[in-house]
């Protein structure tokens, strides 16, 4: 994804009625979501709701459809069938709703610094062709701030770390003043620190009444950090209590052939294609 395709998506996104929040509306509530493509569903039959928040970790094999839902929630995917609302109304007129897509589909070379990703978080406030004024450039060095990120407001992007650059999107989120964060496989490859970081965040994030919704393929860091879990193989084979939806008989369901489980002192450990072992948690 280029910087000038968000801008076009942005703009598309602006001419669109704003949408306001429903009074005693559910944040997120998805029903018989489905998506299908020639070669097969992507996503069959998912119904869920969250709260204001909510800290969620989608879990489950590559192609499971994690990313595929996210898309759909953001506005960016139109669904086969069901449908999606944010506080009572369709994703595609809320600003509300901040998207981290995977780092590898982003154009790190694009000539932006981190301010100016970070400032494109308030463009569905402020109009895409306005100039930004105090109150928006206030908002964007608080977002650093709080990212801890101020130092580098002025390097371009590609100069980042992995750590630094999910902190940018952070930060442009918080600029936007998302009340629903989607991120896609954020974790993936950051270091021990970096992770730690990332999760110090979250809880400033969870304080500020921020639903976030993260996409993982370590089950034991979401089990051990998350306050929801989500176990999707297109299908969702549960979603709550980590400890509930992470069982054997569920895991087995979704991974098949690709997860094998160890029994230990500590419990059942999980081997396949999960990373267990990697992104830091240990």
């Amino acid at each position: 994804m280029t910087f000038l395709k968000e801008l076009r998506q942005t703009r598309e996104h602006l001419v669109r009625q704003r949408h306001s929040h429903q009074p005693g509306a559910p944040l997120l509530r998805v029903e018989g979501l489905t998506m299908r493509y020639e070669t097969g569903f992507a996503l069959e039959d998912v119904s869920f709701e969250l709260q204001p928040g909510a800290r969620l970790a989608v879990v489950g094999p590559n192609g499971a459809g994690k990313s595929t839902l996210f898309k759909i929630i953001t506005g960016l995917l139109t669904p086969s069938h069901g449908q999606v609302h944010i506080y009572g109304n369709e994703p595609g007129g809320h600003i509300c709703i901040a998207y981290v897509p995977q780092r590898s589909q982003v154009d790190w070379d694009f000539p932006v610094s981190v301010a100016d990703v970070v400032m494109m978080g308030r463009i569905g406030k402020m109009g895409l062709f306005r100039n930004p004024r105090a109150r928006d450039w206030e908002l964007v060095e608080h977002a650093l701030e709080t990212v801890g990120i101020t130092h580098l407001k002025k390097r371009q992007i590609s100069q980042l770390s992995g750590g630094q650059q999910q902190r940018m999107f952070i930060a442009r989120a918080l600029a936007q003043e998302a009340e629903l964060m989607l991120m896609d496989e954020p974790l993936t490859g950051l270091d021990a620190s970096s992770v730690e970081d990332i999760f110090n965040i979250f809880e400033v994030l969870k304080q500020r009444n921020v639903t976030v919704m993260v996409s993982l393929h370590n089950l034991r860091m979401a089990a051990r950090r998350f306050d929801q879990v989500m176990l999707l193989n297109h299908r969702m084979m549960g979603i709550g209590d980590p400890q509930v939806v992470l069982s054997q008989e569920n895991l087995v369901q979704a991974y098949s052939g690709q997860l094998h489980l160890v029994p230990t002192i500590e419990g059942t450990f999980a081997l396949g294609d999960t990373g267990c072992d990697d992104e830091g948690d240990h």
